[in-house]
């Protein structure tokens, strides 16, 4: 079976997606068009053959504020930046029919690129996610994301992704 990654569009059929978790389906089926809209995120999305929607993530600006990022970090960084840049992977989710299978890593480093490449034109410290549940914590954990010490929220430097790209 064939899968790509393509943008959100009308076309592709999301009525069939269910990853397990009525938040993320009802997002994607009810709210994702509205928020692409409006210009609030991008949303990518997993399809087969057919355009089904099999998985999809979203990525929109943010920042993490500098009280919350680890003071080993700090160091590096000039005072002067109260929030630090950053790109909100927001949502990332796989249907079940597809889970285990490597897809939900498909999507994450799809995102990586896509997050490394802005970073290349706009000034970006990390990548920031905050974790579903546990499972979602230890999934984001696998891949190297630091969890802020003020929050549930994880990140990912912009550094480091080269770094795993390279």
């Amino acid at each position: 079976m064939k899968m790509t990654v393509r943008l959100l569009e009308k076309r592709y059929d999301k009525n069939y997606f269910n990853c397990g978790y009525n938040l993320l389906d009802d997002y994607l089926k009810k709210q994702a068009r509205q928020d692409v809209d409006r210009d609030l995120s991008a949303c990518f999305v997993l399809i087969d053959e057919d355009d089904i929607v099999k998985g999809y993530y979203t990525l929109s600006a943010n920042s993490i504020r500098r009280d919350d990022f680890p003071e080993n970090l700090l160091k590096k960084l000039p005072p002067s930046y109260p929030d630090l840049p950053a790109v909100l992977l927001g949502r990332l989710a796989i249907d079940k029919s597809l889970q285990g299978k490597g897809y939900g890593e498909i999507l994450l480093i799809n995102a990586l690129k896509k997050c490394y490449e802005i970073s290349e034109s706009l000034g970006t410290i990390a990548v920031i996610v905050d974790p579903i549940d546990e499972k979602a914590q230890n999934f984001y954990n696998r891949y190297g994301f630091i969890l802020l010490p003020t929050s549930k929220k994880m990140f990912l430097p912009i550094k480091t992704i080269k770094q795993l790209l390279m």
